[in-house]
C-alpha cells in the first residue's frame, strides 16, 4: 500500500476500498468492546490510532465527496465536487486542530409550516474532519447509549421506537407524557456537552472549534455561543450525547418508589427519538415527578421542554379533556376498550379489557392526501395518464410501505376512496362534454377483482396506478435490546436493513435477494451507506426495467461500474443526510417514495 500512497491518482482510482473498510471496522469493533467493558485507556489508544489511520481518512473523504447528497453544496470557501486528485490531497492534509472554518447558514422551510429553520453548511474539509471524528467517536458511545434511544443511531429507526411503546403498554394501560425539547440543536450548552463527551484533549479542542466556529448569514459573521451546528456530519451524534442519561435518571427514580423490588423499574418506560420523547407509567403522580426530573436534567444542559408540544394523556381513558391516545413520529397510538370476550390476554390468561392499535396519525394522512391532490392538480393540463401514474405511484408506494407495519388498513381504504374521487374529478375536467360511459372505460378498469382502478392503455400493456390497499399489513420485528452494528454480527444487520420500513420496496427486495451484499465489491451494506439501484444491462443497450435486470450497489461502486460501462444510468438513491432534522424530514412518510433524496 506504500506505493499507492505516493501516487494520489492511483490511490483514488485503484485503491482496494473493501480492504480499507475492513481495517477501519476492526478498530471500531475493538473500540466498541473496550467501551462496553469500561476500559477507557484502551478506548483512547484505539481512537488515536483510528484518527491517524490513512484508511479512516480515505473513507471519511470518500463519504463527503462521493456518497453524501450535499457533495455539490459549497461552504464558505466555495469548494464542491472535488476531483480524484483534490480528494487525495485532502486526505494528505486531513489533520485535527484547534481551529475551524465558519459554516454557511441557509434557511430551509419546515414541512407544512410557513416558518423556516437555520441549516449550517460546513466546508468540505471540515465535513471530512467531522466524518473522521464520527468514525472514531460513534463506536464508543454506541456501547454507552441507552436501549430506548432510537433517533439517528445506526441500525435503529422510527418503527423500533413505535414497537418499544407497544411493548411498554402491552400488559397495562398507562399515562403518557408526550414531550418535545424546544430548539434542542440551538440551545445545547457547549461546556456541559464537552464535559459529557469527556475525550482526550486533541479531540476536545477540535469539537470545541466546531461548536465555536460561528456562521456566515447573508455575508455577515455571527458567533455561536450555544447549540450544535445543524447540517454537520457529526451533529446528530453530538445531540444524542447531550441527551444521553434521561432513561437512567427515570429508572433510578423508579427504584426509589415503594412497592415490590424491580416492578416499579419495569413499569416506567421512556422512549426517545432525537429530541422527541414519551414517558409511560400507570400512575399520574409518578409521571409528574418524572417530568420534573427530566426538566431539571435538561436545564443543566441549557435546554427546556416546549410547553405547546408537551401534554399529559392516557392510552385508554380521557384525561383533563385530552382524548385517549397520543401521536408520536407520525403514528397515533391508542387503546380501545373491549368486552369480556376479548381475544387478547395477559401472561396470567386474564382478558386485557382493551386492544392496542397503532395507526397513521390524522395529520400524516391529511398531509399525504394533500400531496397527492397537489400532484393531480399540477397535471390538470397533462395529456397523458401514464405521466400521472408515474408521478403518483412512487409517492403512494413509499407512504404505504412505511405504514404497512401498523394497523393501517382502514386508513388505506379511506385514502383510496378519496384518491379515486379526486381522479374522477380530474377526468371530468378533461371531458366536460362527453358521456360518463365513454370516459369510464378509457380511464378506469378492473384489476385483481378490484373495480375503478385508474389505468393507462399503452401499446404494450395496461399500466395501472398503485393503490394503498395493494400493500398488506406486515409485522415489524424490533431491534434486539442493546445490540449495535459494531458488535461484529454483519449478517444480522445486513438482513435487518432489508426489513426496514423506511426503505422503498424495490431496495428491500434487492437487499434480501443479494443477502445484504453489494454485487460490485461483495461487501456488506452497513447503516448509513448510500445505495443505488443499477441496471445490470444498461437501458441504452436494451436493458429492461424488471427485477431480473436490477442490482443494488454502493454509490461509489455504481460510479466505478458506470465509468467501466461508459453509461450514465439514472438510479435510485437512498441516503441518510448528515443533519438530524433534515434526516427526519427525508425519512418521514410524506417524503418516502420509490426515490428518496
Amino acid at each position: 500500500m506504500t506505493k499507492t500512497r505516493e501516487n494520489p491518482m492511483v490511490v483514488w482510482t485503484q485503491v482496494n476500498w473493501r480492504k480499507l473498510e475492513r481495517a477501519v471496522y476492526k478498530l471500531q469493533k475493538r473500540i466498541y468492546l473496550a467501551s462496553g467493558r469500561g476500559d477507557v485507556k484502551a478506548v483512547r489508544k484505539l481512537q488515536k490510532t483510528l484518527l491517524n489511520s490513512w484508511s479512516a481518512k480515505m473513507l471519511a473523504v470518500r463519504k463527503v465527496t462521493q456518497d453524501n447528497q450535499g457533495k455539490n453544496t459549497a461552504g464558505v470557501d466555495g469548494k464542491k465536487a472535488l476531483t480524484p486528485k483534490e480528494c487525495s490531497e485532502l486526505v494528505r492534509t486531513l489533520e485535527l486542530s484547534h481551529k475551524s472554518k465558519a459554516t454557511r447558514r441557509v434557511w430551509i422551510p419546515k414541512p407544512g409550516k410557513a416558518e423556516k429553520r437555520p441549516l449550517g453548511i460546513p466546508t468540505i474539509s471540515e465535513r471530512a474532519k467531522q466524518a473522521l471524528v464520527k468514525l472514531t467517536l460513534e463506536p464508543e458511545w454506541e456501547a454507552k447509549f441507552e436501549p430506548n434511544s432510537y433517533g439517528f443511531r445506526p441500525g435503529r429507526s422510527c418503527m423500533d421506537a413505535i414497537e418499544g411503546i407497544k411493548v411498554a403498554i402491552k400488559q397495562k394501560s398507562k399515562y403518557v407524557l408526550d414531550a418535545d425539547i424546544a430548539k434542542c440543536f440551538d440551545k445545547i450548552d457547549h461546556e456541559k456537552l464537552l464535559n459529557k463527551i469527556n475525550t482526550f484533549p486533541k479531540l476536545r479542542r477540535q469539537i470545541k472549534a466546531w461548536l465555536k466556529s460561528g456562521v456566515y448569514d447573508n455575508g455577515a459573521w455571527f458567533p455561536t455561543d450555544e447549540g450544535t451546528p445543524q447540517g454537520g456530519v457529526i451533529s446528530p451524534l453530538l445531540a444524542n450525547i447531550a441527551l444521553h442519561g434521561m432513561e437512567k435518571i427515570v429508572k433510578e427514580f423508579a427504584r426509589t418508589l415503594p412497592g415490590k423490588k424491580g416492578n416499579n423499574e419495569k413499569e416506567i418506560t421512556i422512549i426517545r427519538y432525537a429530541d422527541d420523547f414519551v414517558i409511560l407509567h400507570p400512575k399520574l403522580d409518578v409521571l409528574m415527578r418524572a417530568k420534573a426530573l427530566i426538566e431539571e436534567f435538561l436545564k443543566d444542559m441549557g435546554l427546556e421542554l416546549r410547553p405547546e408540544k408537551t401534554r399529559i394523556t392516557h392510552t385508554l381513558e380521557e384525561v383533563r379533556n385530552e382524548a385517549p391516545g397520543f401521536d408520536f413520529l407520525g403514528f397515533n397510538i391508542r387503546q380501545y376498550p373491549v368486552g369480556k370476550h376479548a381475544t387478547g390476554k395477559n401472561t396470567h390468561g386474564i382478558p386485557l379489557g382493551y386492544k392496542t392499535y397503532v395507526k397513521p396519525s390524522k395529520k400524516a394522512v391529511k398531509a399525504h392526501y394533500q400531496r397527492l391532490a397537489d400532484e393531480i392538480d399540477k397535471l390538470k393540463s397533462c395529456q397523458s395518464q401514464v405521466e400521472l401514474i408515474k408521478r403518483l405511484s412512487p409517492i403512494i408506494t413509499g407512504w404505504s410501505h412505511y405504514y404497512s407495519k401498523v394497523n393501517s388498513a382502514e386508513s388505506f381504504k379511506v385514502l383510496d376512496h378519496l384518491l379515486t374521487m379526486k381522479l374522477i374529478a380530474w377526468v371530468k375536467a378533461r371531458h366536460l362534454h362527453k358521456s360518463t360511459k365513454r370516459w369510464i372505460g378509457k380511464y378506469f378498469g378492473t384489476k385483481d377483482k378490484s373495480s375503478w382502478v385508474f389505468r393507462a392503455i399503452t401499446e404494450d400493456k395496461n399500466l395501472y396506478l398503485t393503490y394503498h390497499s395493494d400493500f398488506h399489513i406486515q409485522k415489524f420485528v424490533k431491534v434486539k435490546g442493546e445490540v449495535s452494528p459494531y458488535n461484529g454480527d454483519l449478517t444480522y444487520w445486513a438482513t435487518r436493513m432489508g426489513k426496514s420500513a423506511e426503505l422503498p420496496t424495490r431496495v428491500s427486495k434487492l437487499l434480501k435477494k443479494q443477502n445484504g451484499k453489494c454485487t460490485e465489491c461483495n461487501g456488506y451494506f452497513r447503516d448509513g451507506d448510500v445505495m443505488e439501484v443499477d441496471h445490470i444491462l444498461p437501458r441504452s443497450k436494451g436493458g429492461k426495467d424488471v427485477y431480473e435486470n436490477y442490482q443494488l450497489l454502493h454509490r461509489h461502486c455504481h460510479d466505478i461500474k458506470t465509468k467501466r460501462d461508459g453509461t450514465h444510468d439514472k438510479s435510485q438513491i437512498i441516503e441518510e443526510p448528515c443533519d438530524a432534522k433534515v434526516s427526519r424530514t427525508v425519512l418521514k412518510p410524506s417524503h418516502v417514495g420509490d426515490s428518496v433524496a
